[in-house]
Formats: structure tokens, sequence, C-alpha cells
């Protein structure tokens, strides 16, 4: 059963109705307050330590606990739902998977479906203020119920999607200030700053580097002709350095006047439904960790290669860093 991203009109719009009415601006803007909250517990942990591994530390959890609350789900659990994740996009963390792989991801997907669909059945029974009981009860009178293999669908899109990219996207936007740390100092003096380095962090190195979709009529693309129903692979971070569209498309430029039209989540009938979440989640966290933390390094050098193999993303290896209290 494909859902959502894996969907196009009219069926897609069934599903984006639903999402839309939760990751709403009004909803992200009731939310930052508790954004803020869980940034500052989260430093809390290692603020004194002088030293983290970054990725297990902050930018991991910081994502997984907000999308796990609005999924209705523990907080605590944030280890178990990424593991989940990791299980769930196995297939494109390696180049080839062996049989033992394979199976041993099915497994986990499985521990998650039946921990997910007993929770399906619990909000079904008893209605609480989270999307798990907004799908189930998104139906109208006239509307037949989304079945369960919908339901999994729509949560597997939404725990890998609420993990890996966002963790991704903070991991990146701090190796940035790493390697430019004038922009430590400058955006500490200048909060407004904030909401152009993040854009420039999507673009730059963006979380989302590919996504399969299928063409739904012949194309031609200078010499090449993509025939309808074949498979394709739509390099967003290829897009969001093209120079025709973007300056010096190479260089990290916080002053980049068209830096919002970067491709990292998305355009049209599927841009990113979690995007305005993603990005206070973003800023929330840039924001904090400047105001309480200061000459952040790296502690050690960072492997090479940098990131993990990955068909579609950019995930990072170990990210150890150094800081000053402030």
């Amino acid at each position: 059963m494909s859902t959502l991203q894996r969907t196009d009109p009219p069926i897609h719009s069934r599903y984006r109705k639903l999402l839309d009415r939760v990751f709403t601006m009004a909803r992200v803007r009731e939310l930052t307050p508790h954004i803020d909250e869980v940034v500052s517990v989260l430093i809390d942990g290692f603020v004194d330590n002088g030293e983290c591994e970054f990725n297990n530390d902050f930018a991991m959890p910081m994502p997984g606990i907000i999308i796990a609350e609005q999924l209705g789900l523990d907080r605590d659990k944030v280890g178990t739902f990424k593991r989940w994740a990791d299980a769930m996009l196995g297939t494109a963390r390696a180049p080839v998977a062996s049989e033992a792989e394979v199976r041993a991801n099915a497994e986990i997907e499985l521990e998650a479906q039946l921990f997910l669909a007993d929770v399906f059945e619990k909000r079904r029974q008893q209605p609480t203020d989270d999307l798990m009981s907004a799908m189930v009860h998104s139906h109208g009178e006239d509307e037949e119920p989304l079945t369960m293999a919908e339901l999994q669908n729509l949560m597997h899109q939404l725990i890998t999607g609420g993990f890996e990219t966002t963790q991704t996207a903070i991991n990146h936007g701090l190796w940035t200030l790493i390697r430019y740390p004038e922009l430590q100092d400058n955006l500490r003096q200048d909060e407004s700053l904030l909401k152009p380095f993040v854009d420039e962090v999507l673009r730059w190195e963006s979380p989302v580097q590919f996504l399969a979709r299928r063409a739904v009529q012949d194309v031609k693309m200078g010499d090449a002709l993509i025939t309808k129903a074949s498979l394709v692979l739509v390099g967003y971070g290829a897009a969001n350095r093209d120079k025709e569209k973007f300056e010096c498309p190479h260089q990290f430029d916080i002053d980049r006047r068209n830096a919002g039209a970067n491709l990292a989540f998305g355009s049209g009938k599927h841009f990113c439904p979690g995007a305005l979440l993603a990005k206070q989640e973003m800023m929330s966290s840039f924001k904090l960790l400047l105001d309480r933390l200061e000459d952040v390094k790296l502690a050690k050098p960072l492997p090479e290669p940098v990131h993990r193999f990955s068909l579609f993303f950019m995930p990072m290896h170990d990210f150890y860093i150094s800081f000053k209290k402030r």
C-alpha cells in the first residue's frame, strides 16, 4: 500500500490533507517554546563536559523527541525509534545488502509495525490529541477510514523523515559553523541571520541528495530521452548547486539572497509537509547552542569519507566536538 510521497493526486491529496492539518505555521509557533525546552535539556546533558559526540548527544535525539511526541509516542524511546528508522532505510544504507542484513532489518521493521498496530488500535478506541489519533480518525462520515496498511505506510515515512533528514541538517549546520568560525559570533550578535544561515545550510549540504521517482511521460533532457514509466533518481543536492540558479554554488554564503529557493524540501505537491517544523528545530538548535557554547571545534578529525554510505541521504560518521561553556 503506497501513501503520501509515493502517490500522486488525487490519491496523494487525501493523505496530504491530513498532514497539512498538523504541520501548520500556527502549530509550529505553538510548539516553539517546547522545542526550545527540548534543545536546552539536551545541551544540559553535555555542556559541563567541554566535549561531546554531537550526533548521538544532540542531532539525533533532538528531532527524534519532537517527532515521537507528535506521533503520541514515548519520548524516552528515541533510541528504539532510531533503530526502527535505520532498519526502514536499510536498503539505502548499504551498496549491497546481504540476505542476513535484509532479514535483520525486516525483523526490526516487523517489531515496529506490531508496536504501532497496537497503538493505532488503542487510539481507535480511546482517541488522544496526537498525530496517530488524527490519522485513525481522519475520515469523514462518508469516507472510509485509513486501513492498517495505509497507517503503517504513513508512519514509515514520518519516522524515517522525522529522524534522518533533520538530524543530518543539524549535523551539517554545526559542521559549517566549525568550518567558518566567524559565523559563530556573527549569529550570536545578530539573531536575524539565523534564517538565512539555515536556508544556506540546507542548500549547501542538502540532507536529501536523491529520491526515486517514476516518469509519468516521456521527457527530453539535453540529448537524453527519459521514457515514460522509467525509474529516475532526482538529484536535489545537485540542483541546489546549479550554477545557473546560484552564483558560486560551491561556496557557503550567508548573504546569498536566493538561498531560500533551494530544493532541500522538494517542491510542488510533494513539498515536505514537515519543512516548517524542521526549520524551526534547526533555528532553535543553533540559537541555543551558540547562546551556551563558544569556541566550538572538532575534538578529533572527521573520518574520511565524512559520510556513511547512503543512496539518498548524507549521514555523517562520528562527530566529536569540543567547546567552552559560555
